[in-house]
């Protein structure tokens, strides 16, 4: 595929200050991801007294995650696609005003509808580090574009980590939600002057246009696919449920053979199915599946009170931020440390043992659950492998397709790992909701049981599935190494 270069390249290399000046602007890439880190982690602690002000039950909560999770992957694909073809910069500043609004949205929402709505809006999130990845690898050269990217993955790990603590502390002072949720919503809003200033335009655009019918059918099928889940959930594995589900699977069967006939597709299908690649999006699906479908579970358990459930330990937003920050401090290291551990090792041994040591973490976690150190000791065996993971998976993506395509071959690593989380977050709340005996009652701990080992068995698939991964050819990384340095 070719590319087109901005009419107004050399002057904007000029004014932009070249590759220097692109190297200083990651600063405020990194800004960004610190705050999207800020909002993704900040609500998981929050969830059990955003339940008690808008008395949502706890399996509904998984909910508030899922409603995010969801438009990321119908929102991530069509973000990525439309920078590539008219400008990284100016999609991310789209996609930064949305966040800003549904954080605010979040934080003033009088009940869970509106709540969701807001959750809604904030799915661009998940585009963030897709268009920032695409501005940095146009810009700099191959090295330079690898740390860039480590650092912009770093950042996202340690404002997950401040996300949780910092939100956790703000209740523990003011002991108001709302007042809490108003944080990250002034952070989100403060980035989009800042999206404003010297961050320069993608110089080389793809040609091409939108595929709409395949964004339409996209977003019809995900939002079938979870409805289903919310059936069965609440009425059980019915006929409602059956039939969404069943058009779910049509619609996504037709979207399929769209994009295939497509010759500028939104999803490269036949990306998804190539054998060097595919192995490291089923392992993305499953690691979406794990890191983004255990946060509500986890948040719900630890606040349940042991006096009335059985299990639980009564803790608050801070103690329950208190919990995962060891677990997230160790992801933040090991994020950092993946080109020199993958340098070492490979990329795809890397990616095995990080997924054996989250699958190791959730078995832990099933059988020892009634201490408070039995459960943050398994989540820094599960920091240590998310963390590596979280660093690999884009690099090694990103390095096997198509430099002109760049924003949605990660928009499409990104999209596999928020529909898992997606989905997992729909058969969380379907486990849980279908241990109690009424509608919303508390959920057994044996269904918390279920949920870790679902994702201890995932997690030990994927690292299975990775030692009979097979890198890209090297003529991709030469390809990327070749690509014009501004």
């Amino acid at each position: 595929m070719t590319t087109t270069e901005r009419p107004d390249a050399p002057e904007a290399a000029s004014r932009d200050g070249g590759a220097g000046s692109v190297r200083a602007v990651v600063g405020l890439l990194v800004l960004f991801e610190l705050t999207s880190g800020f909002l993704q982690g900040g609500i998981a602690p929050l969830l059990p007294e955003i339940g008690r002000e808008l008395s949502v039950p706890d399996a509904d909560l998984t909910w508030v995650i899922s409603a995010q999770l969801l438009a990321a992957a119908v929102s991530v694909p069509i973000l990525g696609r439309l920078g590539d073809l008219h400008g990284h910069r100016k999609v991310l500043r789209w996609a930064l005003v949305a966040v800003a609004v549904g954080s605010l949205l979040v934080a003033l929402a009088p009940n869970l509808p509106v709540l969701l709505a807001g959750r809604v809006l904030t799915g661009p999130l998940a585009a963030l580090l897709p268009l920032e990845i695409a501005l940095v690898r146009d810009r700099l050269p191959l090295g330079p574009a690898r740390s860039a990217i480590a650092r912009l993955v770093g950042a996202l790990a340690l404002g997950t980590l401040l996300g949780g603590v910092l939100t956790g502390a703000v209740h523990a002072l003011t002991d108001d939600v709302r007042l809490t949720l108003l944080v990250p919503a002034a952070l989100a809003a403060a980035c989009v002057p800042v999206s404003f200033l010297a961050i320069p335009e993608t110089r080389r655009l793809a040609p091409g246009r939108l595929d709409l019918p395949g964004a339409v059918l996209l977003s019809a099928t995900m939002l079938l696919l979870l409805s289903g889940v919310a059936a069965a959930k609440d009425d059980g594995p019915g006929l409602p449920a059956v039939a969404q589900l069943g058009l779910a699977a049509v619609l996504g069967t037709v979207w399929t053979r769209v994009e295939l006939r497509t010759p500028e597709p939104l999803v490269d299908v036949r990306a998804l199915a190539d054998r060097r690649v595919a192995p490291f999006f089923l392992c993305a699906f499953v690691f979406g599946v794990v890191y983004f479908g255990g946060q509500a579970p986890d948040a719900t358990f630890l606040a349940a009170d042991p006096a009335t459930t059985g299990y639980g330990f009564g803790l608050s937003a801070l103690s329950i931020s208190l919990v995962a920050l060891p677990a997230a401090a160790t992801a933040v290291v090991t994020s950092s440390l993946t080109a020199r551990i993958a340098g070492r090792t490979g990329y795809v041994p890397a990616l095995a043992v990080s997924f054996a040591l989250v699958a190791a973490s959730f078995l832990t976690t099933a059988a020892l659950h009634t201490a408070l150190w039995q459960l943050v000791t398994a989540k820094i065996l599960a920091g240590l492998g998310l963390g590596v993971a979280l660093g690999a998976m884009p690099t090694v993506i990103a390095e096997a397709g198509d430099p002109s395509r760049t924003g949605v071959t990660t928009a499409l690593y990104n999209n596999v790992k928020t529909l898992g989380g997606a989905v997992a977050g729909g058969v969380t709340a379907a486990v849980l909701a279908g241990s109690a005996p009424h509608a919303g009652a508390t959920p057994s701990e044996s269904a918390y049981v279920t949920v870790w080992l679902l994702c201890a068995v995932l997690a030990a698939a994927a690292a299975a599935l990775t030692l009979v991964a097979r890198r890209a050819p090297a003529k991709s990384a030469r390809g990327a190494a070749a690509s014009p340095a501004p």
